[in-house]
């Protein structure tokens, strides 16, 4: 019996021969997008945010129940400040004939009661930083108070504080003071105690707080001869406020 040979292409028609059949053309492989992945750090990045977003509530929440809480407990006060008396020793602005300097040199003796209405707080006050001004902000002079501690219930007071000044004016601080000094009824002054106060209650104890007492409504004359002249003060109110100090702003 004879072999039967099988053609590997097909014959060629009109006497020629067909051409090899080449494989199919393939795509090259693409890489696909590892979406799984992705979504994977997304809800984890959303569940972190969610779990920060909610400590920080709870805490937020307990402070201000425990803030309340001690409202409640000691009926916190802000003290009280006020000057009662205030003399005016030395008020002497001076200036050169050709009007190229302008020398103010000041002397005030003061006194100032501190007063503690709380029942169950005690203030630790630090040194005070006092400084004088003018209805116009000019500056008159500076002093200090020492550092005290008012207890609870308790009143200090501070007498024969004295404040001075020495100084150069610029020809805006003359032109305002010397408006001022014409006034019959006085000049006016401000004056302005910066220090900072640390709280106790009980077994609790505050971090140091930056406060500013501004008193005002004091009208002092200039002195005739070497007695003193007496400040008005009738009128006269002292503002506690708290000076907190973020970064370089002090509010």
């Amino acid at each position: 019996m004879s072999d039967r040979v099988f053609p590997s292409s097909k014959p060629a028609t009109n006497g020629t021969t067909a051409p090899a059949t080449k494989p199919p053309l393939r795509h090259p492989y693409r890489s696909q997008p590892h979406h799984r992945r992705h979504r994977t750090h997304r809800n984890y990045c959303c569940c972190c945010c969610f779990w920060t977003i909610l400590i920080l509530l709870i805490l937020a929440l307990i402070i201000a129940i425990a803030g309340t809480a001690l409202y409640v407990l000691y009926r916190p006060q802000r003290p009280a400040f006020s000057i009662p008396s205030l003399r005016v020793h030395r008020l002497n602005l001076t200036t050169t004939s050709d009007s190229s300097s302008n020398h103010l040199s000041t002397l005030f003796n003061f006194t100032v009661t501190s007063k503690n209405p709380n029942s169950h707080l005690t203030y630790f006050y630090e040194p005070f930083d006092i400084s004088f001004f003018s209805s116009n902000d000019v500056f008159l002079g500076n002093g200090t108070i020492p550092a005290f501690t008012s207890p609870t219930k308790n009143q200090t007071v501070f007498k024969n504080v004295i404040v001075s000044g020495s100084n150069e004016l610029d020809t805006d601080s003359v032109t305002s003071l010397k408006s001022d000094l014409k006034k019959k009824s006085g000049v006016p002054l401000k004056i302005v105690l910066d220090t900072k106060v640390k709280v106790k209650a009980g077994k609790l104890n505050s971090k140091k707080i930056g406060i500013r007492v501004t008193c005002e409504e004091f009208k002092g004359v200039v002195p005739k001869g070497k007695s003193p002249s007496v400040a008005t003060s009738n009128k006269s109110k002292c503002k506690v406020d708290l000076r907190i100090k973020i970064w370089k702003w002090t509010f």
